[in-house]
């Protein structure tokens, strides 16, 4: 697709000449609560993927395909190029939901779409069934802006029913179809920009580890007159442990956590300064009263581009009404480790092993339980790919483009992983959204921004490939 004022006009036309049948389309999808947390909702997922299924062959790709899992189904959908050099996008989404209810807070009943001053109100509105949709729009606006009757890419979709239940069966899917799903670039609509005036690509996704730390003492309870101060306790341990988690700096003090951290260049700290933040108005999102993280380094900084240690509960011992002089059996201590590009998994998950086992005294067992840990992701600022979607969202937007990061976690990491190609996040949501709040919602300007920058990406990516 060339970059002409006559082709944005013509993808502009045939956006808002369609707008309301897509919205019609979307409200009817939405009404599908395809809540893959609730097993009573497991038909309804099913559902879900069976309407989108239709929806993408309507839509005019050629192969469209229903993926079985151990659990929720995925929707796997193809339209090859006409072009013999084109280059192969993949796109993800998911199509399940998160929980919803009217009792929960709902101002009007989360699986009745609602428009009303410009947003439409529904539970997967934005968190995913709007960002997946919109690609079915954008694709057609770019045939018929271009004339082609095959897109300049060659276009994959693969749209999961599980990534609100964790993703479990995920990697496993893209492991077993990675002949399929091959690609040069992987496209992941699930995420969001700065806020409406400032749209923003986001460049990378941190990763997680979690663990469960179970500490034994005495066989049972024992009085704290008798035996305490001569026998180990193990909710001192736990608290002991959760202290030594980060020295005087509030750098994460386990040896060797932070190898192989890919450090923020310059240009990134540049690029990070640029966006309009205010910490007060972070802070009353946060709903908390001070900023306090690792030493040199900003908000934007430290929920972003560092990792990170959290203790996540802690516990152990009498917890009822008044005192009950006892040294306890047992303690528990809930840890999370949010992990930045250039760290491995599995070395954070030995490193708080042997740094566990080195502080616990004699007398206390301790177990250690890993849940699936998610890899960081990252693209560089500089890759030809990145710099075609910023110059396709800048032709929606009509503004210049920023950049930022998210400290959240997701499956992208396993696309890159697997599939071996760069991961790029076109997402149109807003803070304001609510993602997993009652009344989600989503701008449905942007909506249709996302669908117009999905129609000139395409094109895009065909002229700025890497040399």
């Amino acid at each position: 697709m060339s970059n002409t004022p006559d082709t944005d006009i013509a993808v502009r036309a045939y956006v808002d000449a369609h707008r309301a049948a897509f919205l019609d389309d979307l409200a009817e999808w939405l009404r599908i609560p395809s809540v893959s947390a609730d097993p009573a909702r497991a038909d309804d997922v099913r559902r879900s993927a069976e309407w989108l299924a239709a929806s993408l062959t309507a839509t005019g790709f050629p192969v469209v395909e229903t993926w079985p899992t151990a659990g929720a189904p995925a929707v796997f959908a193809e339209w090859p190029s006409d072009d013999p050099d084109a280059p192969t996008v993949l796109v993800y989404g998911h199509h399940d939901v998160q929980p919803a209810a009217r009792e929960d807070g709902w101002h009007t009943e989360p699986f009745e779409p609602t428009v009303k001053d410009g947003r439409l109100y529904a539970r997967g509105a934005a968190d995913d069934k709007g960002q997946v949709f919109f690609h079915t729009l954008g694709i057609r606006a770019h045939l018929a802006a271009t004339g082609r009757t095959a897109p300049a890419v060659n276009l994959k979709l693969i749209v999961e029913g599980e990534e609100e239940s964790g993703s479990p069966h995920f990697a496993e899917l893209i492991r077993a179809h990675a002949d399929r799903l091959g690609c040069d670039t992987v496209i992941v609509s699930d995420t969001g920009m700065w806020s409406e005036d400032t749209p923003t690509v986001c460049t990378g996704m941190r990763g997680l580890a979690d663990c469960q730390i179970d500490l034994h003492g005495p066989d049972q309870d024992i009085h704290s007159g008798s035996f305490g101060g001569a026998v180990p306790n193990p909710a001192t341990e736990a608290a002991r442990l959760a202290a030594a988690l980060h020295d005087a700096d509030r750098r994460v003090a386990i040896p060797g956590f932070y190898d192989g951290v890919v450090e923020l260049t310059d240009r990134e700290r540049e690029l990070f300064a640029e966006l309009p933040f205010d910490e007060g108005v972070w802070l009353r999102s946060a709903h908390s009263h001070a900023t306090l993280g690792e030493a040199g380094h900003t908000t934007l900084e430290r929920i972003w581009a560092r990792p990170t240690a959290e203790v996540n509960g802690i516990g152990g011992g009498y917890q009822g009404p008044g005192g009950k002089t006892i040294v306890p059996s047992y303690a528990q201590l809930k840890l999370s480790f949010r992990l930045v590009a250039g760290q491995d998994a599995d070395k954070v998950e030995q490193a708080v092993r042997e740094w566990v086992a080195a502080r616990i005294p004699d007398g206390i067992r301790h177990e250690i339980t890993f849940g699936n840990a998610t890899r960081p992701c990252l693209t560089p600022l500089d890759h030809p790919a990145l710099q075609s979607l910023a110059r396709a969202m800048e032709r929606a937007f009509g503004t210049k483009i920023r950049f930022t990061r998210e400290g959240g976690s997701g499956p992208a990491a396993d696309l890159q992983d697997v599939l071996g190609a760069p991961v790029l996040f076109l997402g149109i949501s807003v803070p304001s959204d609510g993602w997993h709040a009652p009344n989600e919602k989503v701008e449905l300007d942007l909506l249709l921004k996302g669908a117009e920058t999905a129609a000139y990406l395409w094109g895009e990516l065909t002229q700025n490939r890497p040399v």
